[in-house]
């Protein structure tokens, strides 16, 4: 394995400071910057640790060599954002109260955790993703 982890995510999105606004107080992410009209940089989990969400207008390094036509080089996508148990309720009850739709909980047997889903501005499946906590967490 080469990878040690996860370091960060960019999504494309229409307007940076709306979908900014939406990963601050819809998503409860801590800011790594202020937003402009270009970029705004996310913690993703712990503030200083090397899992961050971007969300950018315009287009990305390389874009010219992507395989798919122009227009459909990038698009929605899905991605999932840990949230111990403890706090999923709490979680899933504050997007729900800021008027998007929440859908879940589906549950995986599997690896033993549970997920609620919603989508933001620009129509990205966000999945709050809950492991079953260990009980000597509790």
């Amino acid at each position: 394995m080469f990878s040690s982890g996860f370091s960060e995510l960019v999504l494309i999105v229409n307007d940076v400071r709306q979908s900014a606004v939406f990963y601050r107080d819809v998503v409860k992410l801590t800011p790594d910057t202020e937003p402009n009209e270009e970029w705004a940089w996310f913690w993703a989990g712990e503030p200083g640790k090397r899992q961050r969400l971007a969300v950018h207008r315009g287009t990305l390094l390389f874009e010219e060599h992507s395989p798919l036509p122009e227009g459909r080089r990038f698009g929605q996508v899905h991605f999932a954002l840990e949230v111990p148990r403890r706090r999923l309720d709490t979680a899933v009850e504050h997007i729900a109260q800021q008027g998007v739709d929440v859908y879940g909980p589906v549950h995986f047997d599997w690896m033993h955790a549970m997920s609620y889903y919603f989508y933001d501005p620009d129509g990205n499946l966000v999945e709050f993703w809950s492991p079953q906590e260990d009980r000597s967490d509790s």
